[in-house]
């Protein structure tokens, strides 16, 4: 009904192109619950039916005056979201996007961002059990019973786990498919290991205080990134995978990826950490209280602005990550990998992250020395020259992985020909070192000394994959 120009002006808060393009008892639907207008009570009681206008307000979804000439208005957010199956109805609190509020303490987020961003990073390949810690509305739940055996939802905010049990209700999943416990982090499921766990937890990185249950910890700084890292690995199963939201501190004197390679044990874990973005304190900040329906402008936002980036100067924080967190259960020493993917990727992460931990397995269990290679289908190799006194003068060789996340690795001359020599009929990594150490007179301990990380590097990368 909408149409293009009207669902991308819904995507941006926008609602007057959208009422324009409603029409008949579907767009009296679309105005109550997905514009939050105020509509006659007789057109939505002809829309909802076989719903009735008196069950839809004892339960707490509608509120107004329910006579012929009242109106009425949603308490709730409902909207049908793609969760890769089709359409599912997602049952939450208005986000203030177009009816603007104030976000209350106990208030339950929908679909935004980070969750569609989760939702893609997680890989379809089925399961036995999920834990979706953190649950809220049951967006990450709801898509792991198309690929489980059972999955266990847990939140510390009981309107959340209310909503999320609505939200499977609604969708037609069984009682027996999803528990929803209400407790606080892992405390309601201590002592259990899961196949593959999930969480969008409030990461926010602010000063330890709650204002909103959906967003903020308690926890100073990064701690509730810090915590869930270094407890996930306990509620694993062998073998078993994690996929984590999470934020980081960029402080002064300090590499983020060691911080959060602190957070990990030295035993047992692959992990690859990947930093989608930074942001400078007063961005964050200002983000985070628009998000929450506050205006910077206002006294009150303001003196929360002032006490936050307050705390965050005094901490010598200089910028906040953001990424996903990939983990794996071993019985190896831990294998961390973390890295900046900032540019731009249409590709879901979910299949990457598996295709990755399979990579590092393999170079777990294998001599690269030893191991024939192949360059993966969608590699490029691409040379960069500026113009110089007598002609093209060439600066920079790089090898680029076509698909996927697009990775780029600068090479040089010897790098170039080493690849051009992979394929799965011939020779092994050792002998094509050799043969180039000879072609151009070079130590073959010294050639073969900078091959071999170049080389984990790419097979990590999938650039260079076993033949």
């Amino acid at each position: 009904m909408l149409g293009d120009d009207a669902h991308a002006a819904l995507g941006r808060g926008e609602p007057v192109p959208v009422r324009l393009a409603c029409s008949g008892e579907l767009g009296t639907l679309i105005r109550l619950f997905l514009l939050a207008d105020d509509v006659l009570a007789e057109d939505a009681s002809a829309a909802l039916a076989p719903v009735s206008l008196t069950n839809a307000l004892a339960a707490g979804l509608l509120a107004g005056d329910p006579t012929p000439s009242g109106t009425v208005r949603t308490l709730l957010d409902v909207r049908p979201v793609d969760l890769g199956g089709g359409n599912r109805w997602i049952l939450a609190d208005l986000d203030g996007a177009l009816r603007p509020h104030l976000s209350t303490r106990d208030h339950v987020l929908g679909v935004g961002h980070a969750s569609v961003s989760l939702l893609r990073a997680i890989p379809a390949t089925p399961v036995g059990t999920v834990l979706d810690l953190g649950t809220g509305s049951g967006v990450q739940a709801l898509r792991a019973v198309d690929h489980s055996e059972h999955v266990t939802g847990t939140d510390v905010n009981p309107r959340a786990a209310a909503l999320a049990r609505a939200t499977m209700v609604l969708n037609g999943v069984a009682d027996g498919d999803v528990d929803l416990l209400t407790g606080s982090w892992f405390e309601p499921v201590a002592g259990r290991t899961f196949d593959l766990v999930v969480a969008n937890p409030p990461f926010v990185v602010g000063e330890g205080r709650v204002h909103n249950t959906y967003r903020d910890s308690g926890l100073d700084l990064d701690g509730a990134s810090a915590m869930v890292i270094s407890r996930t690995p306990d509620f694993l199963a062998p073998g078993g995978t994690a996929v984590l939201l999470a934020s980081w501190l960029h402080r002064r004197d300090e590499d983020w990826r060691h911080r959060v390679a602190s957070w990990l044990p030295d035993h047992g874990v692959d992990a690859w950490v990947v930093q989608r973005d930074v942001a400078e304190p007063a961005l964050y900040v200002g983000t985070w209280l628009r998000d929450s329906g506050e205006d910077p402008r206002d006294p009150a936002a303001a003196q929360r602005a002032l006490d936050w980036l307050t705390h965050l100067h005094a901490a010598d924080v200089e910028g906040i990550g953001f990424g996903f967190v990939f983990l794996r259960r071993t019985d190896a020493p831990t294998d961390l990998l973390a890295e900046d993917l900032t540019h731009g990727f249409d590709d879901p992460l979910g299949d990457e992250a598996a295709a990755y931990f399979e990579r590092v397995a393999w170079l777990r269990e294998h001599d690269v020395l030893q191991s024939r290679l192949r360059l993966a289908p969608a590699t490029a190799l691409e040379r960069v020259s500026v113009p110089g006194e007598y002609g093209w003068d060439e600066r920079v060789v790089r090898v680029h992985r076509g698909d996927g996340p697009r990775w780029q690795h600068e090479i040089d001359d010897l790098g170039a020909a080493l690849l051009a020599g992979m394929n799965p009929g011939g020779l092994a990594l050792e002998e094509l070192i050799a043969l180039l150490a000879a072609a151009h007179d070079l130590d073959c301990g010294e050639l073969e000394a900078s091959a071999v990380p170049l080389v984990h590097a790419l097979v990590r990368h999938g650039i260079a994959l076993p033949g």
